[in-house]
């Protein structure tokens, strides 16, 4: 039963962010909607860390199963991607340069923050 109340949060979170996108018609996608209506709930105390640890560490546990899909629909579309494979690589690189470079930036004023 902890499990099923655990997925009806999140599920039920997840499911408030498609209808946020549908009637906003806003141009992020509904699931990250959810996500961040969760990282509100969380942040607030509407939702207990408690609430939703166990399946959500299960989920992560088993996060690499979930980009299966992806790289079959990647794979599946190889002759699109043909011609453009320096440009992805090139996006690649760009973005994971980016990411690090946030990440380490938010970690750093986290810390500052932390230390106050």
């Amino acid at each position: 039963m902890k499990l099923l109340r655990q997925a009806g949060i999140i599920t039920g979170l997840c499911f408030l962010g498609e209808l946020l996108h549908a009637w906003l018609r806003l141009p992020i996608p509904g699931n990250v909607l959810g996500m961040l209506i969760l990282f509100g709930c969380l942040c607030a105390g509407i939702i207990k860390l408690e609430m939703i640890a166990e399946l959500s560490d299960f989920l992560l546990d088993h996060l690499a199963f979930f980009f299966i899909p992806a790289g079959v629909g990647v794979i599946a579309c190889l002759g699109v991607l043909r011609g453009q494979w320096l440009a992805v690589l090139g996006i690649c690189l760009v973005t994971t340069a980016l990411v690090m470079l946030v990440t380490g930036h938010v970690v750093q004023w986290v810390k500052r923050g932390a230390k106050r």
